[in-house]
């Protein structure tokens, strides 16, 4: 079973201590950068551990971003170790449903570095769609609630 639990006292070693792959690296933030812009960023940043049966296996962060006013999945990431179980797919799901069922969001937003083509498939199948728009060599993406 996945879950997503509250990034706490409790369990940041945990989330520190995610690891991906090497080539992933260049697609995503580390945790600690995650965490220290959720932060700053604290009255509209959302991070989350992932876990499955009681197991970190992921980290995920959505937020508002006051400049365009939308709702965003803002990072994301599986270790290396845990990645194509599903786990992925579930905790998206899951972010997806704390947004809509905490805040009423209707549009989520992403952004997906070119060349991530892993990242952009599991974005797509479950409704994310492409916008049109690539800026500072990411692609745009959007489900719709």
């Amino acid at each position: 079973m996945v879950e997503l639990r509250t990034v706490s006292k409790d369990n940041l070693e945990e989330v520190l201590n995610l690891n991906i792959l090497e080539h992933q690296k260049a697609f995503v933030s580390s945790t600690a950068c995650s965490l220290a812009q959720a932060y700053v960023y604290s009255e509209t940043a959302f991070p989350f551990a992932v876990y499955a049966d009681n197991t970190i296996v992921g980290f995920i962060m959505l937020g508002y971003y006051e400049a365009r006013k939308q709702y965003t999945l803002w990072k994301f990431l599986i270790d290396k170790k845990h990645q194509n179980k599903g786990y992925g797919r579930e905790a998206l799901k899951q972010g997806i449903m704390y947004l809509k069922d905490n805040l009423g969001v209707r549009e989520i937003y992403t952004g997906v570095a070119l060349g991530n083509e892993k990242a952009k498939y599991l974005y797509s199948s479950i409704g994310f769609k492409e916008t049109g728009l690539i800026e500072n060599n990411m692609e745009e993406m959007k489900i719709t609630l």
